[in-house]
């Protein structure tokens, strides 16, 4: 079977490090999608605009692999302990295929040709999409299902201490995604080098950290 991208996604990441591990879990961050030419009709979204939520298949394409590994290293398990990677949502996948859930915020169209716009985002700048489906919460929502490690890290977070005239660089919708982002530990799970400074690009600039132990210290924030 041939597949091939029906659109790409615009976001405020250009590179992968700094993004959420999973869909939803920041709401204010926002996506573009804008349709390829050849699927560009406007019929193609008709009754969309109906659904809250969404779901988009899209590729890793910032990390393809040349073989098949058949284990991983799950960022919440440490980074140093392996699994199967079909019991993981790894980026490092045989066809490397992404899943998404995000939010339906509304449907513009731009010469007649529909964009839709997305919250909720865990992708990469231009990240190809190769479906969009309707979420169905009847079908798709299982609040009792039992999903191994991921239930104990969920509720794992950093304690963020950052200076507001930092902040104030962004708007306060962005001030409150880059939070969340800092909150949720943006660090390789296997790095806790206190003396490290990271640093990772989101909307247009450069975000300067560091950790110790459960306090991330935001340092910087510069244009690019």
């Amino acid at each position: 079977m041939e597949i091939r991208p029906i659109a790409k996604i615009y976001t405020d990441f250009d590179n992968k490090f700094g993004i959420p591990r999973q869909s939803t879990l920041i709401d204010e961050l926002k996506g573009k999608i804008v349709f390829e030419k050849e699927f560009c009709d406007k019929s193609s979204v008709k009754g969309l605009d109906e659904y809250s939520h969404l779901w988009l298949i899209w590729q890793f394409d910032k990390a393809q692999q040349d073989s098949f590994h058949p284990t991983v290293r799950p960022p919440r398990l440490g980074g140093n302990e392996r699994v199967g990677v079909f019991a993981t949502r790894s980026p490092f996948r045989p066809n490397s295929l992404g899943l998404s859930c995000v939010k339906l915020d509304r449907i513009e169209y731009e010469n007649d040709r529909p964009v839709i716009f997305v919250s909720g985002i865990d992708m990469v700048n231009e990240t190809p999409i190769y479906d969009i489906k309707p979420y169905l919460s009847y079908v798709d929502s299982k609040p009792n299902a039992q999903c191994s490690f991921a239930d104990k890290k969920k509720d794992y977070k950093l304690e963020v201490v950052a200076n507001n005239e930092l902040l104030c660089l962004f708007d306060e919708e962005k001030q409150k995604a880059l939070i969340k982002i800092l909150e949720s530990d943006p660090r390789p799970s296997y790095q806790d080098d206190e003396s490290r400074i990271y640093g990772f690009k989101f909307s247009k600039k450069e975000i300067k950290f560091k950790v110790k132990g459960n306090v991330l210290t935001l340092l910087d924030i510069k244009n690019e």
